[in-house]
C-alpha cells in the first residue's frame, strides 16, 4: 500500500493552519521520525483526511495538533501539558480542547465504553474520569479514526498487527463516526 502524497494545508498568512504549522515546525515535527515520513507529514496527512471529510475547521486543526502533547500510543510530546494556553493562542481554544482531550485519552481505559450512554473517559494526564458529551465523542472518535487509519496505510506491519482490531473499533463506534469516515475505515482496513 503506497503513502498518499498530503496536500499541505492551505496556509494563508495569519490564518489560525498557518500558525499551527509555523509552530509545529519551531517545536521540530518535520524532524522527528514517524510512520511514513515525519511527525509533521502525519500530522499534515491526518488534517487532510479529516478534511476530505467534510471535518469543521476546529476538528481539522486538532487534527493538525493532536500530538502536541504526545499520545497514547506515541510518547514524543511537542509540549508539556503545562503549555497548553500557547497551543490555544495558536489554534484557539476549542480546537486545543479537542487535542488536549486525544493526547490524554488513556486507550486502554477509555475506547471500550466510548459508546456508552455514560462514557467513562479516563484522562492519562491527570487520572481524572469523565463523560464527554456525544459531540466531543464524535470528534474524538473521528480525529482516533483519521490517525488510524493515516499509519494503516502508511506502515504495513502497523496495519498487519492492528487493522483487525482496528476494524472491530470503528464498527462498535460506527454510531460515533460520518459517513465518509465509516466508508473510509472500511476500505482501508476491508482486508485487514
Amino acid at each position: 500500500m503506497t503513502t498518499p502524497a498530503a496536500p499541505e494545508p492551505v496556509e494563508r498568512p495569519g490564518s489560525r493552519t498557518a500558525g499551527a504549522l509555523a509552530l509545529l515546525r519551531g517545536l521540530g515535527a518535520e524532524r522527528i521520525p514517524h510512520p511514513g515520513g515525519t511527525l509533521l507529514a502525519h500530522l499534515v496527512r491526518v488534517e487532510a483526511l479529516l478534511a476530505s471529510w467534510g471535518a469543521r475547521p476546529e476538528l481539522r486543526l486538532a487534527g493538525l495538533c493532536h500530538a502536541a502533547y504526545g499520545t497514547d500510543g506515541f510518547a514524543t510530546a511537542l509540549l508539556p501539558v503545562g503549555r497548553r494556553a500557547d497551543l490555544a493562542a495558536v489554534i484557539g481554544d476549542g480546537a486545543e480542547a479537542i487535542a488536549y482531550l486525544y493526547a490524554g485519552c488513556d486507550r486502554s481505559a477509555s475506547y471500550p465504553l466510548l459508546t456508552a450512554g455514560t462514557a467513562a473517559f479516563r484522562d492519562r494526564f491527570t487520572g481524572r474520569v469523565h463523560s464527554p458529551d456525544p459531540g466531543v465523542r464524535r470528534d474524538f472518535a473521528e480525529l482516533t479514526a483519521a490517525n488510524e487509519l493515516d499509519l494503516a496505510r502508511t506502515d504495513p506491519a502497523f496495519r498487519s498487527a492492528y487493522g483487525p482490531d482496528l476494524r472491530e473499533l470503528f464498527d462498535r463506534w460506527r454510531g460515533l463516526l460520518s459517513g465518509p469516515a465509516l466508508r473510509e475505515c472500511r476500505a482501508v482496513l476491508a482486508d485487514a
